[in-house]
Order: structure tokens, then sequence, then C-alpha cells
């Protein structure tokens, strides 16, 4: 089944949404037009005297390279979607400019000075490629908010509760003897040694919690004296200290201590991210709480949800149960608003076109999705797809083909460039 439709009044303000059937009904009988097509909203052409929409739950998941959307009404699941981050493409942007503006003043040439540590960085700065993160999700949460009644808002904080695992007396004893304790340590520790045996190095196999220095003789719970192990090692080892299990391998003995030392990779970063977001949340003037990761994986597992970032984003934070009413999240991925170059070279570094100083040419630009319906020539019939504008007015359209040669005249906007390129993607949750 499809996401609900989200529905505004002809003042813009948000109303519940509607199934897809609904909304059908609403357009067959004009009672409705189409205000957006991504996500897909319409707009009532009368008043409507309905009473207050019931508030929804807006839960996110934040991811480096995916983010996970839901929205909730009650336990129900009406709206999911996939939010796929550019932080990569950011990051080598980055990387060109910094090589390219150190070769222009390795060859003397025209460059831009180098600026080093004349420069403070504000309180809270972040890398572009972090910053970005940040800034995509809240476009998201306003567009959100814009076309549903959000009335409170849910964001997975941490990916795991360090403190919790450092010192599981922090929040009582039913925490830490708890199923949920279990769940935070394990998929902790499946990150930090990359899902394979510690002292084997085997992958795709059920993996145990291992204490390096033995319980037995004295070793601790604390997350930096665990490791996972595959049962063989785990038998073959027993109570032995690992210098004397390891003797033969010195290597692998070192950089076993090493990393049980060494903190979750990114963790940091990740975690102060997400601080960044949950800051922004609380100026939009919602309520606001959080969840671990450890948290959701425990609800999804419970509940015998599939692995999906938006399934995870609605199994953030404490829910008893979830009536999962839709398959077909929408896929959302930040392209960028293309470039301020006008200039334009090929491989080698040399001039080869140029782009005009008018980004709109008879109402279109590059980007927008566009419906053509050729009815005369050689390309009779409908096309829909992005639209490459050219100032003659012969357009180029990317449907499932590149289709050359589209008169102006036969195209219609069916949704404005945004910076992001939408599909759809059917998940199954049993």
């Amino acid at each position: 089944m499809s996401n609900f439709v989200f529905v505004i009044d002809i003042n813009k303000q948000p109303l519940t949404p509607c199934h897809p059937s609904v909304a059908r009904r609403l357009l067959t009988s004009g009672k409705a037009a189409v205000f957006r097509r991504y996500p897909f909203t319409l707009m009532l052409k009368v008043s409507k005297n309905e009473v207050t929409p019931e508030q929804l739950t807006l839960k996110l998941d934040p991811g480096s390279k995916t983010s996970g959307i839901a929205l909730l009404q009650g336990s129900r699941v009406l709206f999911g979607a996939e939010l796929a981050h550019r932080g990569q493409a950011i990051k080598a942007s980055l990387e060109s400019r910094r090589s390219l503006r150190r070769d222009r003043r390795n060859r003397h040439t025209r460059y831009r000075p180098a600026r080093f540590l004349n420069r403070t960085k504000p309180k809270g700065w972040l890398a572009p490629s972090l910053q970005h993160r940040v800034e995509t999700i809240m476009t998201w949460v306003a567009k959100l908010i814009r076309f549903a009644p959000v009335g409170s808002i849910v964001q997975e904080l941490v990916r795991f509760d360090l403190q919790q695992l450092e010192n599981p007396e922090i929040s009582g004893v039913e925490y830490q003897q708890g199923t949920l304790l279990g769940y935070e340590v394990r998929q902790y520790l499946l990150d930090k040694w990359d899902r394979k045996c510690a002292y084997c190095g085997i992958e795709n196999v059920p993996l145990q919690v291992e204490h390096i220095h033995p319980k037995a003789k004295g070793g601790t719970n604390r997350i930096s004296n665990l490791c996972l192990a595959c049962e063989k090692c785990n038998i073959k080892k027993g109570t032995q200290d690992i210098e004397r299990f390891l003797v033969k391998k010195p290597d692998v003995l070192k950089r076993i201590l090493a990393q049980a030392k060494r903190p979750l990779r990114d963790a940091a970063v990740v975690n102060s991210t997400r601080w960044a977001l949950l800051n922004r949340l609380k100026e939009m003037g919602l309520p606001v709480s959080t969840g671990s990761g450890g948290l959701t994986k425990f609800n999804r597992t419970r509940l015998g949800l599939a692995k999906s970032h938006w399934i995870d984003a609605a199994c953030v934070g404490h829910i008893e149960s979830l009536e999962v009413l839709t398959n077909q999240p929408l896929l959302i991925k930040a392209t960028g608003h293309g470039t301020r170059q006008m200039c334009r070279t090929d491989k080698f570094g040399f001039p080869s076109r140029y782009t005009p100083r008018n980004k709109f040419v008879k109402g279109f630009q590059t980007g927008d999705i566009v419906k053509a319906v050729v009815t005369s020539g050689k390309k009779i019939g409908t096309y829909v797809g992005r639209v490459a504008v050219r100032t003659s007015g012969s357009f180029n359209i990317s449907a499932s083909e590149l289709v050359q040669g589209i008169g102006y005249k036969y195209c219609q906007i069916v949704h404005r460039k945004d910076g992001y390129s939408y599909s759809f993607s059917k998940t199954h949750c049993d």
C-alpha cells in the first residue's frame, strides 16, 4: 500500500492525511486538486468544517548516509520516507577545491592566498558534509509540518547509550538486568569489531560476547573488556588469559588490545551531529523526545519488522505496538542545486562550453520534472521526466531514455526543481 496522502484546506492549513482511495475519490469528484507531487499533497477546493485534526508524531532516525522518516497516528504508521544524503559528494568537492588551489599556488599562477590559523571555528561548528545532514533533515521536518498536523517529534539521539554501557547502574538494576541492555551491548560490539571474530576473523557465523580478561580471574563487564568471538574460539580460549591464549600470535594480541581501548569509529562525530539536530528540532517549538539505537533495534526485533531506515524511524522511542499501513516509502535523494561555475571544462581543464546567465527558459529550468504530450512530428507520444532547457526552446527530457528536441510548448510542469530526486520502493513488513 502507498503512503497516506497529505491534505491541506483552502487556507493551506494541514488536515489529517487520508487513505489513497479517499484521495482518488476527492480528485475524481473535483473536490480537491493536486497541490504538490512530492510528497503527494491535495488541496481542498471548498472549506471544510472539521474538528481539530488528530496530532501526529514525527519520528526520525538520522544516519550517516541515509536517514529514516516516519509519521505515526498513535500506533499507526501512515507515512514513511528515506532521505539519502550527499555528504560524500560534498567532501569530494571540498577536497578537489583544496587540491586545485594548492596546485595553482605551487605553479605561482593567479591564486587565492592561503589562510591557515587566522580563523576560529564558532561553537558547535560541524564540517560541511555533516552540517548538510542536519540541514536536509530540518528541511524535510519543516515540509512535513506544513502538510501534516505534527504535534511531537521523536529522534534517535545516539546509536548506543555509551554511558549505560560503561555504567549500567546509572538507571537502576531493572535496566542493567533487562533485555534492552543486551541489545545495546551486542549492537555496539557488532559495529566496533566489524561483525567478525576478534581472534580468527571469521565472518557470517553466530558470534558470542567474549570477556578479553576472563571474568573468572577478575575481569569486568565493562564494554572495554568485551569483544566478539565465534563459538570455536570462545570454547578454545575458555578462562585463559589473552596473553597466554595468543602467545603465538603477537600481532593479533596487539590489535585486539588496541581496538578494545579505542571507542567506536566515528561514534563521537555521529553523536555530535545528532546533538546538533536535536538542538535545531527544539527550536521548532514542538515537544521533542529521544531514544537510543539499541532501543530502536529492540523494538523492531520484538515486533518482527523488516530492517529498513523508515521502519527503524517508526520504532524509535518507547512503543508498545505498531500497525504499518504502508509498504511503499518515498525515497528521497539529495542532489543539490547544481553549480555556479559559468565556464565548463573538459577532462583536461580547457574551456568547452558556457552556461547561460539566466537559468529559466520559457518558465522552465533544468531539473524540473515535466510532462510533455507531443501531438505532431516524429516524436509523437507522452514523456515524463527531468528536463534540460536550451535557450532555443528545444528541450531534452530524461524519461526512461533521453528524448531530445522537445518543444517547450508541449511541456507542462509536474514538480519544480527543489534539489532532490524521488522514487518509490516496496518494502515487506511481515
